[in-house]
């Protein structure tokens, strides 16, 4: 099963808050640097690559050297705005140093929820991708909110990255975290916990094993990740969960090499 990722042509690699910044609230520069060669070096291979990047208030905060995070909305939606400047302006400068070119997208739900929207959100993909153009997707933080008659917040970047994968058709969704995959059960509390290798099926019993919190400065956890897996397994594509520790992992993983967790129906 896992010959068939050599194959994956269209990539989406998802990056999660905790992967790039220090549990003590820096910026993970060498993890960040890592990933953008790798990604650069898999474009220059002839790979069509989207990134989705979390990180924006977590950036925002050590940008305004803020000790906690920030707890109400209007103050999440305003650091999210520095973060989301600042870390497209370190994605973007990493890239030229490598020679390729990145744009921004922000996404909201309502605009994937509306047919004429969400064709202009896959055309505009789409031109970038033909123009050699890297994607760099996050949710748009700075207008998303989550109201009883107006719901345009996607929840987390994992069903973010779902989506992304789906509107793109994407061959391959990959999500970077801080944890090796899915375990049958807590490897925090239980040392001889199993990886999970493959999930062809998304059962109750899975979803079970699912739970937890994100990171100090994200919002997901394998509860998010699983349910992004439903929806690209729904619609015929693969996802791999792994650690991103060291972003040189994408090369093992596009090789086939049997690491992290991988869901499909196939």
């Amino acid at each position: 099963m896992r010959e068939i990722i050599k194959e994956s042509q269209r990539i989406v690699v998802k990056v999660g808050t905790s992967t790039i910044m220090y549990s003590n609230g820096k910026i993970n520069l060498r993890t960040i640097e890592r990933l953008v060669r790798v990604l650069a070096d898999l474009s220059n291979q002839g790979k069509e690559v989207i990134l989705v990047s979390s990180g924006a208030i977590g950036v925002g905060s050590h940008k305004l050297q803020l000790k906690t995070p920030p707890v109400e909305m209007a103050e999440k939606q305003a650091i999210a705005a520095v973060g989301q400047s600042e870390l497209m302006h370190i994605y973007s400068k990493l890239f030229g140093e490598y020679g390729h070119v990145v744009g921004q997208i922000l996404l909201t739900r309502d605009v994937i929820d509306f047919p004429d929207s969400r064709k202009n959100v896959t055309n505009t993909f789409e031109m970038m991708l033909n123009k050699g153009i890297i994607p760099i997707v996050n949710e748009n933080d700075t207008v998303s909110v989550n109201e009883i008659e107006h719901v345009t917040r996607f929840g987390d970047n994992d069903q973010l990255s779902a989506i992304v994968s789906e509107v793109t058709t994407a061959d391959l969704l990959i999500l970077l975290s801080d944890i090796d995959g899915l375990f049958d059960s807590d490897p925090n509390v239980n040392p001889n916990a199993k990886l999970i290798s493959e999930v062809k099926e998304i059962t109750p019993y899975i979803v079970n094993l699912a739970g937890g919190e994100g990171s100090r400065f994200g919002t997901g956890g394998m509860v998010t990740k699983i349910e992004a897996a439903k929806r690209v397994v729904n619609n015929q594509s693969r996802m791999l969960i792994t650690n991103g520790a060291d972003p040189y992992i994408l090369y093992d993983l596009l090789e086939g090499k049997n690491i992290g967790t991988l869901f499909s129906n196939e």
